[in-house]
């Protein structure tokens, strides 16, 4: 299958700022993960895929179209979730989605029965009549959801889709995320610095890091390189024993907690750890096995020391 998005030697500037260094990548079906830090260039990168933003280089193709060519084409099968607010004061939800069905395309009386579904579907039906500024931060989010889905788009784009949603509100929310890729068969790209709703959405991640592409690929592949996982605490100067590990090729990454994660390359184990915490003059005090995540990922990705 094609990929649903596509960058070949993408560059944007914002005066001297290059936030996007000649991205080269593609998006495959189903659902994507975008990650980053902040200032990493996932806001411009999906303005570009909106057609909002011309890049100074390099080519884009959305759902197979030139998005410099066809922007309006590109938009009209795009939905887009974002980040802040959009609801129009004063309106009630049905009336505001049914709003921006029409400015998608659709007629009045189809927009309006599309709203009702669409609100339904993301469990505001029995709110639907309520003006959105008496909603709660999660119904927000939904009615942000809804707006997005009305037009029956072949791609949605998701910015942080959980922001500010209690456990309960966050846990519907990624279900719904995960039933538009499944049952509806939209592809689905979510930007979010909650790796756990990522990684528990989405198959395939591309992370950047100050306008780069640093890693991307399946999630699975990218957590399946050789070696092993531990949590490990020590007695003694950890930013030291962090130092003699990375000396050894080990990946470490802390915590405020003191417990670090570290990654032991190859066949190598626990032993190697304990022996080089000897050699230092350090008592391993816990010791754990540890399952790789996309958190792990993500910070062997940005070279991050958290």
């Amino acid at each position: 299958m094609n990929p649903v998005v596509s960058l070949d030697r993408v560059s944007v500037s914002y005066g001297r700022h290059h936030a996007l260094r000649d991205v080269t990548t593609e998006f495959p079906a189903g659902a994507v993960g975008l990650l980053g830090p902040n200032g990493a260039g996932k806001s411009t990168l999906i303005k570009i895929l909106l057609g909002l933003l011309p890049p100074a280089a390099g080519r884009v193709r959305v759902l197979d179209q030139d998005v410099a060519q066809a922007p309006l084409a590109v938009r009209a099968r795009v939905g887009y979730m974002p980040e802040n607010e959009s609801h129009i004061p004063g309106m009630n939800a049905v009336t505001f989605v049914a709003y921006c069905a029409e400015l998608a395309g659709l007629p009045r009386a189809s927009a309006m029965q599309r709203a009702h579904e669409v609100l339904f579907y993301v469990g505001l039906g029995e709110a639907r009549y309520r003006n959105v500024e008496t909603y709660s931060t999660g119904m927000k989010q939904r009615i942000k959801l809804a707006q997005a889905l009305v037009h029956d788009p072949d791609l949605l784009l998701l910015d942080e889709p959980t922001n500010g949603m209690d456990p309960g509100g966050r846990d519907e929310m990624l279900t719904l995320v995960r039933d538009i890729v499944a049952r509806r068969g939209i592809a689905v790209i979510v930007s979010s610095h909650l790796l756990p709703d990522v990684e528990s959405t989405c198959g395939h991640v591309v992370v950047l890091d100050r306008g780069a592409v640093v890693a991307q690929g399946p999630i699975a592949a990218l957590k399946g390189k050789s070696g092993r996982v531990f949590e490990l605490r020590v007695k003694g100067d950890e930013h030291r024993f962090a130092e003699v590990l990375r000396e050894r090729g080990i990946e470490c990454h802390g915590d405020e907690d003191e417990v670090m994660r570290v990654f032991v390359p190859g066949d190598h184990g626990s032993q190697l750890l304990f022996q080089l915490a000897a050699q230092h003059g350090m008592q391993v005090r816990h010791l754990r096995p540890s399952t790789p995540t996309l958190e792990d990922v993500f910070a062997r990705a940005v070279g991050e020391d958290v």
